[in-house]
């Protein structure tokens, strides 16, 4: 059973909580609840991986962008983050984020070291699904047509996962940087496999970005992506490729987490 603690109803500034899955893995939410009432529909919601790298600077876009008497309606922010409080725990996002796959078709990597236990996303989406978006709904009101993912890099690979695999969790996947490559492009065949079998049952939106200067194989990952994607529009998925001029891999995060509130009212 999973166990949440330290959780206040509050509409103030920013708290963490303590959360340990069923799987009895520990995970650090990060909140930034609105203090606005919540519209008649309930809050909208974001789900941000890597929460110690990505949250800070998503909250604080999202504070700017939704003051009144101008500004977007409130946002309820959650980063999903580890005990280590690393920017990118390397060994629990590996597990969390990756789809299984052979490890011989994994490239070297450049420290020397294996690669850390990986393959575990479909887990992971049961934490999210069953327990994490459960628990957060209960404190709060959440408009069940306003609720975004944002992954980058392996994150971004989790996003897509998440679109193609469990597409009803979501209304609104934001994709940055993903890394196409694990397991030789192998979200390239899930994304395939999911348009033969998309039925267009609702509306869904993908922001997919990369940064102009990044490595060629993450620049030609996320441009096969969009080209396949392009031709769901009719089946009522729409895909918004935003390519970053001067930015690379890290330096594109906080241009990629600037457009979130604006696509999630697109």
């Amino acid at each position: 059973m999973s166990n949440m603690t330290g959780l206040p109803y509050r509409q103030e500034s920013y708290f963490e909580l303590q959360m340990t899955s069923r799987r009895k893995l520990d995970y650090r939410i990060l909140v930034a609840a609105p203090m606005d009432e919540p519209p008649p529909n309930g809050y909208a919601v974001i789900y941000a991986l890597d929460g110690d790298a990505l949250f800070q600077t998503l909250a604080e876009a999202v504070k700017l962008q939704t003051r009144k008497p101008k500004g977007f309606d409130p946002i309820v922010v959650i980063g999903i983050g580890y005990p280590s409080r690393e920017p990118f725990d390397m060994d629990r996002r590996c597990r969390d984020f990756t789809m299984p796959v052979n490890e011989a078709s994994l490239p070297s990597r450049s420290i020397g070291k294996p690669w850390p236990t990986s393959g575990h996303a479909d887990d992971f989406l049961d934490f999210i699904e069953q327990e994490l978006k459960p628990a957060i709904a209960k404190e709060w009101p959440i408009n069940a047509g306003k609720q975004a993912i944002v992954g980058h890099s392996l994150g971004g690979l989790f996003t897509l996962h998440a679109l193609f695999a469990r597409p009803h969790l979501f209304t609104h996947y934001v994709a940055g940087s993903p890394s196409v490559w694990w397991g030789e492009n192998e979200i390239l065949k899930e994304l395939d496999m999911f348009k033969e079998t998309w039925k267009g049952e609702y509306p869904l939106n993908l922001l997919l970005t990369i940064g102009a200067e990044e490595l060629p194989d993450m620049l030609d990952g996320a441009e096969q992506v969009f080209e396949r994607m392009k031709d769901l529009a009719a089946s009522d998925i729409h895909t918004n490729y935003v390519k970053f001029a001067e930015e690379e891999h890290v330096s594109v995060l906080p241009a990629m987490l600037s457009r979130l509130p604006r696509f999630l009212n697109s």
